[in-house]
Parts: structure tokens; C-alpha cells; sequence
């Protein structure tokens, strides 16, 4: 996967798939940076200070980017 930062997040393209993704905040964008860095998705998310109100719709988007293999465990 590349990321391309935009100013309104980022676009993820995966060269395999070639499927594009929008990143639509910057605080994702640097939440999949930093994914590796951590045991578990909520723990990145909780681990960059998202509200807890905001939390669902931020490991929703990295399910998504999971589902469409931007993303996999590593």
C-alpha cells in the first residue's frame, strides 16, 4: 500500500488490487502509520487520543481498510 497525503487525510492505493482508498482525517492516516506499533486496532486508536465518542467510526474505517486488504496483521 501508498499513501499519497492529501489535505484532507490521505488516498491509499494498493498496487496488488489496485484498489484506492480515501483516508478522509489525518489523524487516521497517521493511526495506519503507527498500526504495526501496537497489539490490537482499538489499542492504536485509544493510543492516539481519538474520543471515545469517535472510536467506532475509526476502527469501522480501519475494518474497511482490512476488508478491502489495504491493511492486514501483521
Amino acid at each position: 500500500m501508498s499513501l499519497r497525503p492529501e489535505n484532507f487525510g490521505a488516498l491509499a492505493y494498493h498496487f496488488g488490487n489496485r484498489r484506492l482508498s480515501f483516508l478522509k482525517t489525518p489523524e487516521l492516516v497517521r493511526i495506519v502509520e503507527d498500526l504495526c506499533e501496537y497489539g490490537s486496532v482499538r489499542e492504536a486508536v485509544a493510543a492516539h487520543d481519538v474520543p471515545e465518542n469517535q472510536r467506532g467510526a475509526y476502527v469501522g474505517a480501519l475494518a474497511s481498510l482490512a476488508d478491502s486488504e489495504m491493511i492486514v496483521r501483521a
